[in-house]
């Protein structure tokens, strides 16, 4: 007898089937308890360490890590670290909010599901906006540290503020006593010395507080080897020898060797042009050199990369010279001397010549003008003038005895021509 086939079981009850079996999976996925007493405390002035306890009940196979997240001014960092220690150690802001959150998790664990998450707040202290602004520290030399900031802008004009530092070697921060004041720019100044065997330099924490309880303070780490600035290259020496410059500068005592590169700025005086000369050692040589022209050279220093990261040069050094430059004056005076000189004589001889042809070559007097003289009414003007003036008369009787002599030359001349026609 045939075994009659099981019907097919209806839509809404393979449904409910389906979530029984969905149940029995997610009551099998455990979740995990969430860390337990969250808190923080100070390291030391800037150092935050955040702690908290395991959650209990943890189970043997249970690979329990942390995971941890920190917001400021409620915008997430993005720097989600994971951690089998049940605290976290960080800088701290001071001047802004800073949430910390932490959960457990099973890692590699498919069985269990991350906890909720838990956290707590560091609050700001202190009137917004009356914190320092814009800090920037340089570390001069590898000797001190030189730190300068602005007041807040809430800030009133008469407030104080005080610098604090530490690093991983002091037991205690320490104060800045070396302060000052320039048209609002505070400046502390405060001795930051390592052994120049060492390759790792502690991070420096700076902490900025104000001399009330209204101004917020403000938290800074600072990596030293991007802010290191060599001093100035001192005892410039230049010497010549033949066509070859040969230049040399005292070397740093602070750093360590091969930690400096030098640049050489070469300018010619004749040329007004300069270039830059690399050098690795405290000493350059330049060959091809012009021996009539007069050189000029300064040094600066700069941190190598292979031992920090510093883009500070240190300041130029004192210039040195060397030849002698071309005197331009005479030859500017020449270029304006000569052709004013060359005009000056064109125009005085043209003037000599023409009174020296005067002297020589006297105009003739034109016969025409004489005869309108003699009969015209300028003989009444020339007696009319002799009478008045004595020394005219006598000048216009000698030119009419010149006249009567040209008249009666004349006529001779006309009557012996006419006697030898005859």
């Amino acid at each position: 007898m045939a075994v009659p086939a099981a019907a097919p079981l209806p839509c809404p009850l393979l449904l409910a089937v389906c979530w029984v079996v969905a149940a029995g999976t997610a009551a099998g996925a455990k979740i995990l308890q969430s860390p337990s007493n969250l808190n923080y405390s100070f390291i030391h002035i800037c150092t935050l360490n955040w702690t908290w306890n395991p959650p209990e009940n943890i189970s043997s196979s249970c690979n329990l890590e942390y995971s941890s997240d920190i917001i400021t001014n409620g915008v997430p960092e993005d720097r989600t670290v994971w951690s089998k220690n049940p605290f976290r150690v960080m800088d701290a802001q001071l001047n802004e909010e800073m949430r910390l959150r932490v959960r457990s998790e099973c890692k590699n664990d498919n069985t269990s599901e991350p906890s909720s998450w838990v956290e707590t707040s560091l609050l700001p202290e202190g009137i917004p906006g009356t914190a320092a602004v814009d800090l920037s520290c340089v570390w001069h030399n590898l000797e001190y540290m030189a730190c300068t900031w602005r007041p807040g802008k809430n800030a009133s004009s008469d407030t104080n503020y005080t610098l604090f530092y530490w690093f991983d070697g002091l037991e205690n921060p320490k104060k800045c006593s070396n302060s000052s004041v320039n048209q609002g720019i505070f400046e502390c100044i405060f001795s930051l010395t390592f052994p120049k065997v060492t390759s790792n330099y502690p991070a420096i924490s700076v902490l900025i507080r104000g001399d009330s309880e209204e101004i917020m303070p403000v938290c800074a780490s600072k990596n030293p080897t991007t802010l290191v600035k060599p001093a100035t290259p001192r005892q410039l020496s230049v010497s010549k020898t033949n066509d070859r410059i040969d230049l040399k500068w005292s070397e740093s005592e602070t750093f360590p060797k091969n930690c400096l590169q030098y640049e050489v700025k070469c300018c010619n005086d004749d040329l007004d042009t300069g270039r830059i000369i690399l050098s690795e050692m405290n000493s350059v040589s330049i060959d091809g050199i012009d021996a009539n022209s007069k050189y000029t050279f300064k040094v600066r220093a700069k941190p190598k990369w292979d031992c920090y990261n510093s883009d500070f040069h240190s300041d130029w050094s004192e210039e040195k010279s060397i030849g002698e430059k071309r005197d331009s004056t005479v030859y500017v005076v020449l270029i304006i001397t000569i052709p004013l000189v060359v005009a000056v004589s064109t125009i005085v001889l043209l003037v000599y010549l023409k009174r020296l042809k005067i002297l020589i070559l006297p105009p003739i007097p034109d016969p025409r003008e004489i005869l309108k003289r003699m009969f015209g009414e300028q003989n009444e003007d020339s007696q009319s003038s002799a009478k008045d003036d004595p020394m005219n008369g006598f000048d216009r009787l000698i030119i009419e005895e010149e006249i009567n002599s040209l008249i009666l030359t004349e006529t001779s001349e006309s009557t012996s021509t006419e006697k030898e026609n005859r």
